[in-house]
């Protein structure tokens, strides 16, 4: 269970659907039986890490399909999905980085 900024709880269920260790993980978000299935049709999210020298390049990437009139509402939910992937980074920047 996450939790929103107001404190309420929001069920986000994964299941990995692939996976290269040390190079590529994908997870599945199942959408069935929570609020987020009256706009979402399907939703992924990919992890991609590559050797930089004595570092790590991580990527991430997601794939929202949007359900009925939702989809007028594509280029917001981009736009969130950008801030989603860069809090991401930038927490595991925190977690793990040098600096």
């Amino acid at each position: 269970m996450l939790g929103t900024a107001k404190g309420r709880g929001v069920r986000a269920d994964y299941r990995a659907t692939s996976a290269a260790v040390g190079e590529r993980y994908v997870f599945e978000q199942k959408v069935a039986e929570t609020p987020f299935e009256k706009i979402i049709r399907s939703a992924e999210v990919s992890i991609s890490l590559e050797p930089a020298g004595d570092a790590t390049s991580v990527t991430l990437s997601t794939t929202e399909r949007l359900r009925g009139l939702a989809r007028l509402g594509a280029t917001m939910m981009r736009g969130a999905a950008r801030r989603r992937l860069d809090e991401a980074l930038e927490g595991i920047d925190r977690a793990v980085g040098e600096g």
